[in-house]
């Protein structure tokens, strides 16, 4: 299916990037693993993940979003990022990739920014907290300093440029009323018209490290194998299921990527 497709859809979850060393945080003792001082807190990801400790306490916010963009920067993304971009460029109608994680890796791997969607936005894109007005912003050369024994954000904090309130990144969270969305919107504006072009060709959809607990990319990949009639390969080591007639590998991304890649060279 791949070998013979003219286009490939690339949709993604937290499991694509835990080959490259990141914490997938399936469940509180995952996100505790990763993150000691939160443990001792009791703080579960759900309740980590809210906008309202920007309001509480700013410096554990900036201290929780700021390690984390620390990590991703300092993240080299798997081989298995490479192998899907390889067969990408060989498709004559594209590609497109759907995510939802917000660490940038696969414009780090080299994927185009303008065919790819964000679904729950970007780390290393800021919004202001109230929000004062629609700007997002990119957060290139931005550095937060964060005390790895306490997890604690080091003053100053990112401000708003234009009202000096408290900025924070442009990633949709738990009970997240103030979200910017117009960026992932654009995004998947484009995604939608390049959908449009794609009746009658042959399309395969590459599912990697998506679970069921927040279901937007199994769900997106379902709809469009189901609307367009095409082939869906869902690669996940804990939930390969998948609907009739389609394909489920019980891997890990890289593992399966590899051992694909290996039958297509």
């Amino acid at each position: 299916m791949i070998a013979g497709a003219d286009a490939v859809l690339i949709t993604a979850g937290a499991g694509m990037g835990v080959d490259s060393g990141l914490p997938d945080f399936r469940g509180d003792e995952g996100f505790w693993r990763a993150y000691p001082p939160i443990a001792r807190l009791g703080i579960s990801f759900y309740d980590m993940a809210n906008p309202f400790w920007f309001k509480r306490d700013p410096e554990l916010a900036w201290g929780f979003y700021g390690h984390r963009l620390n990590m991703y920067r300092a993240t080299t993304p798997h081989g298995g990022f490479a192998i899907l971009q390889r067969w990408a460029v060989e498709k004559g109608r594209g590609s497109f990739v759907f995510t939802s994680n917000v660490d940038g890796q696969f414009q780090k791997a080299g994927f185009d920014d303008r065919t790819t969607v964000e679904c729950h936005g970007s780390i290393g894109h800021l919004q202001c907290t109230k929000p004062c007005r629609e700007d997002i912003w990119d957060g290139h050369g931005l550095e937060i300093d964060v005390d790895d024994e306490t997890l604690r954000a080091v003053s100053p904090l990112p401000a708003c440029p234009t009202c000096g309130a408290l900025a924070r990144p442009n990633v949709l969270m738990f009970n997240d009323w103030n979200w910017l969305p117009h960026r992932m919107s654009d995004q998947e504006r484009r995604f939608a018209n390049w959908l449009e072009t794609l009746a009658g060709t042959r399309l395969v959809i590459i599912e990697i490290g998506a679970g069921s607990a927040v279901p937007t990319v199994r769900m997106t990949s379902e709809r469009v194998a189901h609307h367009l009639g095409v082939t869906l390969v869902r690669i996940n080591p804990r939930e390969p299921q998948v609907p009739s007639g389609q394909i489920g590998v019980p891997l890990n991304a890289l593992e399966a990527l590899n051992a694909i890649n290996h039958l297509l060279v």
